[in-house]
């Protein structure tokens, strides 16, 4: 196995400084059909059945992965205009419009989801090129700039495929994509306080491996290796450790 170094503050794509980034579209399109597949075989009565997140049955992951589609159509709405338009207009109404639409039956959940991911797909294929590089606000005091959306909605579609626990998991997540998704869980998890300090030793299913820190430099670390799904779902508090090797440490919640 090649063991590969990775930076978990910035990666190949940023690195470049693409302003848009073709690949994660791509990858967008391609997680969010694989999603609406799997959501066509479901019926009314799978999608009231529990999802892997506390509380929340299928039925709540599925609307909640719609109003996101619309909240990231909001921040290119911000990035395209220079006017704010947050993501959600309220946490409050986040939520309660999550539990309005879990009421609907499969049928206008899977045509709801559908049709956000169609309006936030249009957004993104008539952005602008130099609006990829505006500052919108995922959440209040946390400014990115706007080519980091598809990377949030890559992230929000290939995890909550997972949550639905309807035969998907982060061993299904395509080889590129994972690598994407576990350089922003570290980028996130890094900055917390609450975080042990970490070597994570990853394997990928082509046989190379990679090398991720979080922590303090210099500060005794845990090393835990482990396949790249293991990891990620790790990390994310979705699984255990028990696929994990070395001396993994109690994780904090993931926010």
């Amino acid at each position: 196995m090649t063991d590969l170094e990775f930076d978990h503050h910035a990666d190949e794509e940023v690195a470049r400084g693409r302003p848009h980034p073709e690949g994660v579209l791509a990858a967008v399109e391609r997680a969010t059909a694989r999603l609406l597949t799997m959501l066509e075989g479901m019926d009314d009565l799978s999608v009231r059945e529990p999802s892997l997140l506390p509380g929340w049955n299928r039925a709540h992951v599925i609307s909640h992965l719609a109003r996101n589609a619309d909240g990231c159509a909001n921040l290119l709405t911000w990035a395209r205009t220079g006017v704010e338009h947050t993501m959600y207009a309220s946490k409050q109404d986040r939520d309660a419009d999550i539990s309005e639409g879990a009421r609907r039956g499969h049928r206008l959940l899977v045509e709801d989801l559908a049709a956000a991911s169609g309006r936030l797909a249009e957004a993104f294929r008539t952005l602008p090129s130099p609006s990829w590089l505006f500052e919108v606000e995922v959440a209040p005091g946390k400014p990115v700039p706007a080519r980091e959306i598809p990377r949030i909605r890559l992230h929000e579609v290939r995890v909550h495929s997972v949550d639905l626990d309807f035969g998907f998991g982060f061993d299904d997540i395509p080889r590129h994509e994972i690598e994407w998704l576990l350089n922003d869980t570290v980028r996130q998890l890094g900055g917390r306080p609450d975080v042990p300090p970490l070597a994570l030793h990853v394997e990928f299913t082509d046989g190379r491996g990679g090398t991720w820190r979080l922590g303090t430099p210099g500060s005794p670390e845990h090393r835990v290796r482990g396949s790249a799904g293991t990891v990620l779902g790790w990390l994310l508090g979705r699984t255990s450790a028990d696929g994990l090797s070395g001396d993994p440490p109690e994780l904090p919640p993931w926010l």
